[in-house]
């Protein structure tokens, strides 16, 4: 897909960080937009940036299947068209470095109810339209690098990360088999500078655990303030991704720090070896990605 003026982008996610970038960079090159946020205030504040595009605004849980046919709708009666769907919402919950037996239910339900169910929704309620349609157009899956590489850290989001890749890997190949006439990039980012670590803002009240919001240990907390400090912007992120969908490439990663590791994991898969994890702390530790890191 090259072609993007006068056509329609459906973001999830569209409230800030990436999504929000993302939103920009599409009305910049004259597209409609359908703006999704749970925070909706988020999404106006966002859309005041944005000038010279048709936008909507729908305040929109990604795990509730209703609310994103709801978004669905709103796209093709307002625009008639959708050409190019991000789904890119995403959460990651607060004390992420725990062993993978103290999570609670809750953060299990609230990371695969957004980043696993939210693909799968859009998935369902766009795809088929698009299908439909007949035209040319383009999807876009925001996964993570922490979809490839394992270890200790993090084992909610990574779990619900790992599973997008999967599921976005069918859409692609599924999409191939019919021929059809839409794309697929899963964008693969590392360490970027959005507020996806303050994602507890936005826990809906009946995925709260019963002990609390959880928090991060102080030494994490300083490692992650200092290395998101110095991360590459959204905008940036944003940029590789249109660069990938007019390329129509399906991997997009943001930086090459983390190849090592995944293909340490994948020669012990292949050799059945057991694994040796590295620490994503220490993987992420040293100077933050460099623009000759990026591919």
């Amino acid at each position: 897909m090259r072609d993007f003026m006068g056509r329609t982008a459906v973001i999830t996610g569209a409230g800030s960080g990436i999504g929000a970038a993302l939103a920009r960079l599409a009305a910049q090159q004259g597209m409609n937009l359908v703006l999704a946020d749970i925070n909706l205030a988020d999404l106006e504040a966002v859309a005041d940036t944005i000038d010279g595009s048709g936008i909507a605004l729908q305040k929109t849980d990604v795990a509730d299947p209703e609310a994103v046919q709801a978004l669905a709708d709103l796209a093709w009666s307002r625009f008639g068209e959708v050409s190019l769907l991000c789904n890119n919402a995403g959460v990651v919950p607060g004390g992420r470095h725990r062993f993978v037996w103290e999570y609670a239910p809750e953060d299990w339900r609230w990371a695969f109810g957004v980043n696993m169910d939210g693909v799968v929704n859009g998935i369902r309620s766009f795809v088929p339209r698009m299908l439909a349609e007949g035209r040319q157009g383009h999807i876009l899956n925001t996964a993570s690098v922490a979809g490839f590489v394992s270890g200790e850290g993090s084992a909610v989001y990574g779990a619900s990360k790992h599973a997008m890749v999967r599921i976005t890997e069918a859409l692609y190949a599924g999409l191939r088999s019919l021929n059809a006439p839409i794309g697929v990039t899963m964008l693969c980012p590392g360490l970027v500078a959005t507020r996806i670590y303050e994602a507890e803002r936005s826990r809906p009240a009946h995925l709260q655990p019963a002990d609390g919001q959880p928090t991060e240990a102080a030494e994490f907390q300083s490692i992650s303030d200092n290395l998101f400090r110095n991360a590459p912007s959204p905008e940036d992120v944003a940029a590789l991704a249109f660069d990938g969908i007019r390329k129509d490439l399906f991997y997009v990663f943001t930086t090459a720090r983390y190849d090592g590791p995944i293909e340490k994991r994948t020669q012990a898969i292949l050799k059945r070896e057991n694994p040796q994890f590295d620490s994503l702390i220490s993987l992420s530790k040293g100077k933050a990605d460099s623009e000759e890191e990026r591919i």
